[in-house]
């Protein structure tokens, strides 16, 4: 589902409305494309894991023959190209999050701008149903700070589990990876609440 598909078209949102509802549908479809992201980037972690798992094994077996058993150039050369989708992944991730960034910025704009027009306290009547303008910035802060935090776990892992030795260790970054300790459920309800407020979700 692309929530701009139906939803930008709708005539009678202009001006600083229309803005805020954009704001929101482009929330909605980064957050998809992340968790699109954080699938395909598991899936390359894991074989990962599995290519260092297959030569720790190799090189216990080569132990007992007092033989060394470096990476066989084909098997070397795979944890080489997964290691580079997974860097892919991320600097995807990177650059996700640099445009949730510009949307923090905008909605914090648009705050600053409804504050020089009505005073501190901002426009009477809601943009939609009942937030204020701050109250949009607020939400978009706190989807932010979940998605900055995760990527610096993701980044952390990158660097990380193609050099861990210990499979716990190898586990422990696989199952952080897939359920993003950094973007709770809170932020699901955070987003399911502005498409509420924005109408892009009914009432």
């Amino acid at each position: 589902m692309d929530v701009t598909s139906a939803n930008r078209k709708s005539l009678g949102v202009t001006g600083t409305s229309r803005k805020v509802k954009d704001n929101a549908a482009d929330w909605f479809n980064l957050m998809i494309r992340w968790n699109k992201l954080n699938d395909d980037g598991f899936n390359t972690a894991t074989n990962i894991v599995n290519l260092r798992r297959s030569q720790s094994e190799q090189l216990l077996v080569h132990e007992s023959s007092s033989a060394s058993s470096p990476l066989s150039p084909e098997q070397a050369e795979s944890l080489q190209d997964e290691c580079r989708r997974l860097e892919d992944v991320v600097n995807k991730m990177v650059a996700m999050v640099t445009k949730m960034e510009r949307l923090v910025t905008s909605q914090r704009g648009i705050r600053d701008l409804e504050e020089f027009q009505f005073g501190p306290e901002g426009r009477k009547s809601p943009l939609f149903h009942s937030w204020t303008a701050r109250q949009f910035e607020e939400a978009a802060e706190i989807l932010l700070d979940g998605y900055r935090q995760e990527l610096r776990l993701k980044q952390t892992i990158l660097q990380e589990v193609a050099h861990t030795a210990t499979s716990d260790l190898c586990m422990v970054y696989l199952s952080c990876w897939l359920h993003q300790p950094f973007i709770p459920d809170q932020n699901r309800l955070t987003l399911e609440a502005l498409l509420l407020e924005t109408g892009h979700r009914p009432l």
